[in-house]
């Protein structure tokens, strides 16, 4: 085959990809997009990981755990304000992703939690992990760290798989 052709066939491939595996993972029923983190500071212990995961299914999944080569333990948690006091704690049993719904972890409420991490994060590193869930099983992503200010998934680069 010429390699103009080659070329050409590749282009289109990458113009016909879905747009979500350029900002998550596609698996099964579950689309995982832009997950990511947030720059650490030397000799922080923890750092935080936000995503979102549309279940196209007929059914309803539950995430119920991660784990990452980066931090010695990775957790569920859920923060809020109570009493007016902002307060941190470890999710059990997992988090439903109803049929057709949406689950979004974002600062603020529902996160992972890395803890005992290896090294800072910094701006521009993919951490690896491995979402475990109830249906699917386990789905390997990577969190794209961000500026220590962000709130929100930038756009573009946020790579998934």
């Amino acid at each position: 085959m010429k390699s103009s052709i080659r070329i050409m066939l590749a282009a289109t491939a990458l113009v016909a990809a879905p747009p979500l595996l350029a900002h998550g993972v596609a698996a099964g029923a579950l689309a995982i997009g832009h997950p990511w983190s947030r720059e650490t500071a030397p000799g922080q212990k923890a750092g935080g990981g936000f995503l979102t995961i549309r279940n196209k299914g007929k059914t309803e999944d539950r995430l119920l755990s991660a784990t990452s080569p980066a931090a010695a333990d990775v957790q569920i948690h859920m923060m809020k304000v109570e009493d007016g006091v902002m307060r941190m704690r470890q999710v059990t049993g997992g988090l439903a992703i109803p049929a057709g719904g949406t689950l979004e972890l974002k600062p603020g409420g529902y996160h992972i939690m890395f803890m005992g991490i290896k090294k800072p994060f910094k701006q521009g590193d993919m951490i690896p992990a491995t979402l475990v869930f109830a249906r699917q099983g386990k789905v390997a992503v990577r969190f794209k760290v961000q500026p220590i200010a962000s709130t929100a998934p930038m756009e573009g680069g946020h790579g998934g798989h």
